[in-house]
């Protein structure tokens, strides 16, 4: 039974103010769930709507009723599984391998995708500019599937952060040069901007190399999705 303190403490943490006040999240269905208890994250609370289900996530699991489920819930259509976890702190980056960097992203979507491409390619560091949209937003959460397990995600003041980095930066202009031209090396920081204005000024000032993918056909999508653009460049980058 979800006792009435819990119901209103998790009900605060679908706001990014109680998240970052509480250093916990929620994370909702059994795929994410198992995935970030297989990871080793920290659960402080665990509930499951079905017999076998709490034993699969474990002891401390407590079993409510799909009513209760939709009282704790931020979806319309609640999952069978709701964990709070405990934000994990961020780990140093490493640079010996290709990072991915993102300005100013603010749909939930598209970050959630976007960590599950750097799931997919083996990207496990990606730094977001401090006004990039939250990585423990449920919709981010949902969208990336449990890949945010296995993810480590940095927030920080972007343009310093490339600045002071000692290796290859490439951002996505629509004016750059093709990526199919271009020498990649093995290692470096991949950039990817906003939905609506692509990299801001103030990071593309910094970034010593602009690609972008060509456009084959006649000329009629202004642009492509960023998670999109993300997917094809992070395949480039692991083809060469």
């Amino acid at each position: 039974m979800v006792v009435k303190s819990q119901l209103k403490y998790i009900k605060s943490l679908q706001q990014k103010k109680y998240r970052m006040q509480y250093k916990r999240f929620v994370a909702e269905g059994f795929k994410t769930v198992e995935e970030l208890l297989r990871a080793g994250w920290k659960a402080e609370l665990l509930f499951a709507t079905e017999t076998g289900l709490d034993k699969e996530l474990g002891s401390n699991t407590q079993l409510i009723s799909p009513k209760q489920m939709s009282q704790i819930s931020s979806f319309k259509t609640p999952s069978k599984v709701l964990g709070v976890f405990e934000v994990p702190e961020a780990g140093e980056v490493d640079f010996t391998d290709w990072i991915v960097a993102l300005d100013k992203v603010r749909d939930p979507g598209n970050l959630g995708t976007i960590i599950r491409l750097c799931d997919w390619f083996g990207i496990t560091h990606l730094v977001c500019s401090t006004d990039t949209v939250e990585a423990f937003n449920p919709k981010v959460l949902q969208a990336t599937m449990g890949s945010i397990a296995r993810v480590d995600i940095t927030y920080t003041d972007l343009p310093s952060f490339l600045k002071d980095a000692d290796v290859p930066v490439f951002g996505a202009f629509m004016d750059g040069k093709s990526v199919y031209d271009t020498e990649l090396p093995s290692f470096g920081i991949l950039v990817m901007g906003n939905e609506a204005n692509g990299i801001s000024k103030e990071v593309s000032d910094v970034i010593r190399n602009k690609i972008s993918i060509p456009q084959y056909g006649k000329p009629s999508a202004e642009s492509l999705n960023v998670a999109t653009a993300t997917a094809i460049l992070l395949n480039e980058l692991r083809r060469s």
